[in-house]
């Protein structure tokens, strides 16, 4: 009876890892094919893994909050079928597809002790690597960056390993270790000591690890205090944004905009126009709209970063930021919004922010943005400087819109008088987009908005 190895499946082009939430299935357990056997996390959307065969599950390589790398064997699976005999291009074989085979004969087949591969993140300092999940648990436990460096580690080349950080951070609470302990390597045999006296750790508020240099400890102070810890969701989000500024050189360009026109269409059209297509016309299918326009004519907005090239996406599939109940966000994405009228925004824009809210959003529905518009001014914000959503080179921001004095240039002369205004704000990527470019496509957006056809039909 061959095994079966079921691995990560790949969620997206910048998804490297997801976590383990929850195994529906246990070692001996039959499953179908196509059955769910496990639910997992990535920092876009939660998803469920199905099994590639039929059988008997018949061991599981992770457990629940393990962050696992995308191709990574996570359980094996034996089946009914024939026996297969490995061979030795198939073993050499690597595993971003959907399953492998890795069976032998029963009579023949030996466990060996499984080795994961660990997706690993460079400190900027020496030549020591971690992994993710290893500087997450040193920034919220406060672990600076010179105590890593001074832990050795039970992984494989010496790397510290989660059951290494965790230990530390326990020995360190306890007061029954120095800053740097004595420990055993397994790998060596090789003890590590200091001279450090130990000292019970003091609390600390996380803090961010720095490639340039160890941020001093902050306390949590004086007075009634309440500390809350971040929900999984939330700790994603706070790794994603922070690499995302350690990856872009962000600039972020303002501009405004006269709306006038637009709102008021939107108000005359609005009723017949939920009445009509069944659904609402709110103003992000406008500014989307706006938007893909001028990204036809400034393609470099549209594309992304490899290295030392330039790739530039042909596909123009817009991200919309969406707040969910818990207060986090989630970018959902329109797939060729160019090739859509405004009746299919309106319905995909409503869609998909429903389903974010109610958390019934595919993984594909947050996958393969390359551009993304984030309204600000839905919770009364004028204007806001966006991070980048990674792996894209601009996101544009749009304020609430609000009623101001302007000078209107007529045939008659100057005059105040009282127009919707709007804010405008670019953040992009300064490796590819200088700020001409970035400046232009900016003024070209708001020139669509502000020249909006206030006849228009629809």
């Amino acid at each position: 009876m061959p095994l079966v190895d079921l691995v990560m499946p790949k969620m997206g082009e910048s998804i490297m890892e997801a976590t383990i939430l929850k195994w529906l299935k246990q070692p001996g357990d039959p499953v179908r094919q196509d059955e769910t056997v496990l639910e997992i996390a990535t920092d876009k959307v939660d998803s469920e893994v199905p099994s590639v065969t039929a059988g008997t599950l018949e061991e599981v390589l992770f457990q629940v909050n393990d962050v696992v790398p995308i191709g990574s064997v996570i359980a094996r699976i034996r089946t009914n079928g024939a026996a297969a005999q490995p061979s030795a291009s198939h073993s050499a074989q690597s595993a971003p597809a959907a399953h492998n085979v890795t069976s032998a004969p029963a009579a023949a087949h030996s466990p060996q002790p499984f080795k994961p591969v660990v997706h690993t993140a460079s400190n900027g300092a020496g030549n020591r690597f971690y992994s993710p999940l290893v500087l997450n648990i040193a920034a919220s436990e406060g672990v600076s960056l010179s105590e890593l460096e001074s832990l050795p580690g039970s992984g494989n080349e010496g790397r510290v390993t989660k059951k290494d950080i965790l230990q530390y951070i326990a020995d360190r609470r306890s007061g029954s270790t120095a800053t740097a302990s004595s420990y055993a390597t397994p790998a060596t045999g090789l003890s590590y000591s200091s001279t450090a006296q130990a000292q019970p750790a003091a609390p600390r508020m996380p803090a961010p690890l720095s490639v340039d240099s160890t941020p001093a400890p902050l306390t949590y102070g004086m007075g009634n205090v309440e500390i809350i810890e971040m929900d999984r969701m939330r700790k994603l989000i706070a790794d994603h944004m922070v690499r995302s500024k350690h990856t872009s050189p962000h600039v972020t360009s303002f501009s405004e905009a006269d709306v006038t026109h637009l709102v008021q269409w939107r108000e005359k059209v609005k009723k017949e126009f939920e009445k009509r297509e069944n659904t609402k016309l709110t103003f992000t299918p406008l500014f989307i709209e706006a938007v893909v326009r001028c990204i036809k004519k400034y393609p470099l907005i549209n594309s992304s970063v490899d290295g030392d090239k330039i790739i530039l996406k042909k596909d123009i599939n817009i991200g919309m930021a969406t707040a969910l109940p818990t207060g986090n966000l989630i970018v959902p994405v329109i797939r060729n919004a160019d090739q859509l009228n405004l009746t299919g925004l309106a319905r995909q824009v409503n869609t998909l922010a429903d389903n974010a809210r109610q958390n019934k959003l595919r993984p594909e529905d947050t996958q393969g943005g390359t551009f993304t518009l984030t309204n600000v001014g839905t919770f009364g914000s004028l204007m806001g400087t966006p991070i980048i959503y990674q792996p894209q080179v601009a996101i544009l921001a749009v304020g609430a819109i609000k009623k101001r004095p302007v000078v209107l240039e007529t045939a008659e002369g100057d005059a105040i008088v009282i127009r919707h205004m709007m804010y405008l704000s670019l953040s992009y990527d300064h490796r590819i987009v200088d700020g001409s470019l970035g400046a232009t496509f900016l003024s070209a957006v708001a020139r669509e908005l502000e020249n909006f056809p206030v006849n228009r039909e629809f």
